[in-house]
């Protein structure tokens, strides 16, 4: 169990780091996008620091949400992110 935590773990702050970098604000939506883009980097923080104190399975659940938040702001249309259907649930 723990090694599998520890793959899905590497995979989901591989994806999200990447898509952190990929978002572009759309500017008519700059607020909102602002505003979920910040939650984000936020719970992509909190699960490095749970991660760097052993806590796998907390540092999963807040990489997971800080990429849910990154797939509804594209989905909303408060981010750019190229129609990239491989970092983001755009299609």
């Amino acid at each position: 169990m723990q090694a599998k935590i520890e793959d899905k773990l590497k995979k989901y702050f591989r994806l999200t780091s990447k898509a952190l970098k990929k978002v572009k604000i759309v500017e008519k939506h700059r607020k909102e996008a602002e505003d979920i883009f910040d939650l984000a980097k936020r719970y992509f923080d909190d699960a490095k620091f749970f991660e760097k104190k052993g806590d796998l399975v907390n540092a999963y659940g807040a990489v997971v949400y800080a990429h849910a938040f990154l797939d509804i702001g594209a989905r909303l249309g408060f981010f750019d992110v190229g129609n990239d259907n491989n970092l983001f649930m755009v299609d």
